[in-house]
């Protein structure tokens, strides 16, 4: 008579366990660089990197706006996909100017000190990336991608050599 009850417990407890399995041992992805003090940095890559990620949303916006005007379930599809495209990129660049340039790059300088003013607007012109990025989530603006690849160029003269 209990035997249905033991074996609903059964199956949930496997169901658990293979959850908790699954994601304990999914693989994570490192999209900036590490946080070992290795030294090895390749700033213009970075830029770069922000630049094209900057260049698809750019596309994604034009995309999502062209389709917008189509009722056609495949074109509600790919606007989708395009949004998923655009959240992606977005998130990349917020992910690398926040775990490559501002914990690595970005050396900070005490209140008073010689450099703070400079160290001050390093910080607002991340920022400023990190916003604009976070803009270009909340909708298909095209003017929102002109106003990233702006402060991108403005970051990356911070990141020459």
């Amino acid at each position: 008579m209990n035997r249905p009850g033991i074996l609903s417990l059964s199956v949930v407890a496997t169901c658990m366990i293979a959850t908790t399995i699954f994601l304990t041992s999914a693989p994570s992805q490192s999209l900036a660089h590490c946080q070992v003090p290795c030294g090895i940095y390749d700033d213009p890559a970075r830029v770069a990197q922000l630049r094209e990620d900057a260049t698809t949303i750019e596309k994604a916006i034009h995309s999502i706006n062209e389709l917008a005007a189509s009722h056609d379930g495949n074109a509600i599809n790919q606007a989708v996909r395009w949004v998923n495209t655009k959240e992606t990129h977005a998130t990349h660049i917020q992910e690398t100017v926040t775990n490559y340039f501002l914990t690595q790059r970005v050396k900070p300088v005490a209140p008073g000190a010689d450099g703070y003013q400079t160290y001050l607007q390093k910080l607002a012109d991340h920022h400023a990336v990190l916003v604009a990025a976070m803009k270009t989530k909340q909708a298909a603006d095209p003017q929102r991608v002109t106003r990233l690849k702006l402060a991108i160029d403005k970051l990356a003269a911070y990141y020459q050599n």
